[in-house]
């Protein structure tokens, strides 16, 4: 069971999983999904232990990740204790209804658990849209630099979702793939 990247996200409503599968659809991951208790499915375990790059995605609640998310960064204790995740890469994303909404301190959040973990952290890497003649379909309209943040409208589906929101995140998902052929060391298993 190995897969180069593995993307483990929660998500309340479906669009945190829309912006996952677009970063998969870019970086070639696999999904695996928390569960509404905070659990992982069987194998999950090991298929993060499995991976060279880890993506972490919540929804922004309340200024901060879900509880589910935060029920299983609380269960990483026991990967951390044995510096199971060490110098694998890490990158991390969040969806909210506002343009803002405290997206940082969800990234912060995924961002200090990786650095909890000795792991190495991915940035989007792109330039803002940010000129006058931007718009909100363009990449990066958010201007997010330390991880993906995406913004859904409350009242918008899953299929009303910004479309250049999810371009970005195909494009996110393409930069960590590069970087894992570039940086990424090979699990031990594989070196075996």
């Amino acid at each position: 069971m190995s897969t180069d990247i593995t993307i483990v996200f929660h998500s309340g409503h479906g669009h945190t999983r829309k912006v996952a599968e677009a970063i998969a659809a870019g970086s070639g991951g696999a999904l695996l999904a928390v569960a509404d208790d905070g659990s992982l499915p069987d194998g999950g375990w090991q298929r993060l232990a499995a991976s060279r790059a880890i993506v972490f995605g919540s929804p922004t609640y309340m200024g901060n990740v879900s509880w589910q998310f935060k029920k299983f960064i609380d269960a990483t204790s026991a990967v951390w204790m044995k510096q199971g995740w060490k110098d694998k890469l890490a990158a991390g994303f969040t969806n909210s209804a506002g343009l803002n909404g405290d997206k940082l301190s969800t990234l912060y959040t995924l961002f200090t658990l990786s650095q909890q973990q000795g792991m190495l952290w991915v940035g989007t890497g792109m330039l803002p849209s940010n000129a006058k003649a931007a718009q909100r379909d363009d990449l990066n309209y958010l201007a997010a630099f330390s991880g993906l943040m995406t913004a859904t409208p409350a009242d918008a589906s899953v299929d009303e979702m910004v479309a250049g929101d999810l371009a970005t995140a195909r494009r996110f998902g393409e930069r960590i793939a590069e970087v894992v052929r570039g940086l990424a060391p090979q699990p031990a298993e594989a070196l075996a």
